[in-house]
């Protein structure tokens, strides 16, 4: 199969299938004679455009997956380095320890903010979206700023932000951008029939 390379997970380390579109179809199949079918439709490269490369990644970016009984002080860590983005990866639809006083993340969330850095955050399931408002937790976090990037997947979500903040640091447009599909790294509506194809 051919995937869309912001859609694609590697799901296994070794077998000659191990790559798996992930909350999509992949863009064709080829057979072993080099045939292509092609079996979704696929934006094609409008070449009336200009290609610009717009470089520079902002490395100071962390990435932090979720666990029971994490230390809140990791946030403190992170922002003491001058990071000026934290992507999480929440359980599930993105949820993060915030109701437990010992563990709660929420203050260092908050400071996070005060201090301009950049929270967003992915789930860790393979499939599916994050949802900042089914749960009272999620809309805590929602409401201090971070950002529910919807379906995708952590490590497109990663590069993204880094490319992100290399060329912007207004957080509206920085939301505006990480919240934009450019590239087909995010869909409006997950599809279940593209649940483990």
């Amino acid at each position: 199969y051919a995937h869309n390379g912001t859609r694609v997970r590697k799901m296994h380390t070794s077998r000659r299938d191990a790559f798996k579109s992930i909350n999509a179809t992949p863009i064709a199949k080829i057979t072993s004679n080099g045939s292509v079918s092609f079996i979704s439709d696929v934006r094609k490269r409008d070449d009336s455009l200009e290609v610009c490369l717009d470089g520079g990644f902002d490395t100071k970016v962390a990435f932090i997956k979720a666990y029971p009984g994490m230390d809140p002080e990791i946030l403190d860590f992170f922002i003491d380095k001058g990071v000026h983005g934290i992507l999480f990866e929440g359980t599930a639809l993105g949820h993060l320890p915030v109701s437990q006083e010992d563990y709660t993340l929420l203050p260092g969330i908050e400071r996070a903010v005060d201090e301009g850095v950049v929270l967003a955050m992915c789930t860790q399931c393979l499939y599916g979206s994050v949802h900042p408002y089914v749960y009272a937790n999620l809309r805590e976090l929602s409401q201090r700023g971070v950002i529910y990037l919807r379906d995708m997947l952590p490590e497109t979500a990663l590069v993204k932000l880094m490319w992100t903040l290399g060329q912007y640091r207004d957080l509206e447009e920085v939301k505006r951008i990480m919240l934009t599909n450019l590239v087909g790294e995010l869909t409006e509506r997950t599809q279940h029939s593209d649940y483990l194809r």
